[in-house]
């Protein structure tokens, strides 16, 4: 996605929650924490993957200006030490929020939207499995892309040694699978649920 296609999608984003985009810091400071270096599979590449999804498939958002900030804002903070990350991401999301005067219940709904981003239950509502299906749209993505997604999630945890780190992917990769479905959203559905059972069933199978 192109840094003039990112702006327009952030001003409207705020535009469609009735308030005007904050300056230009808060965007930067965004994309600056996408750009950090511990980062490989989590950066603006997978942000800009992401909201070229959105745009496609904005139409089924019941509150798109919600889902596109959720977006923004669901991998803001990185640390692949830590276990929090969504949720302070979250609580960015909301401050951010209700700093530019957007109303408290829209600010606690992102909120709850960057959170389902752990995948640790089913999404709830459509807003929801939205985003849940565009953040796993990677899963789906052509061989290559998906090849090369596997390659740097285990760059980012490097430092955990091959033989806990392996089992432990598969074991992710695997719940995945063990799903009826990935995708929750028919049209997503359609396109990426039979491509990503085939590399999740080549990644897990070595």
């Amino acid at each position: 996605m192109t840094p003039q296609a990112l702006h327009a999608n952030w001003n409207a984003a705020w535009h469609a929650l009735g308030v005007a985009a904050p300056d230009d810091a808060l965007r930067l400071e965004l994309q600056r924490r996408y750009g950090e270096p511990q980062r490989h599979y989590h950066t603006m590449q997978h942000l800009g993957e992401c909201l070229a999804w959105f745009d496609r498939e904005q139409a089924l958002a019941e509150r798109p200006g919600e889902v596109a900030l959720a977006l923004w804002f669901h991998d803001a903070i990185y640390d692949v030490h830590a276990h929090d990350n969504e949720a302070r991401s979250a609580d960015w999301a909301r401050q951010a929020m209700q700093a530019a005067g957007v109303d408290a219940a829209a600010a606690d709904r992102v909120h709850a939207l960057v959170m389902a981003t752990r995948h640790d239950a089913v999404p709830e509502g459509r807003d929801a499995e939205l985003l849940i299906d565009i953040d796993l749209s990677i899963l789906g993505a052509e061989r290559a892309r998906f090849d090369e997604y596997e390659r740097q999630v285990h760059v980012e945890y490097g430092f955990v040694p091959e033989e806990i780190r392996l089992p432990r992917r598969r074991a992710i990769l695997q719940r995945f699978l063990d799903r009826p479905a990935i995708y929750a959203t028919p049209r997503m559905h359609a396109l990426l649920e039979a491509r990503a059972r085939e590399n999740l069933q080549r990644s897990i199978a070595g």
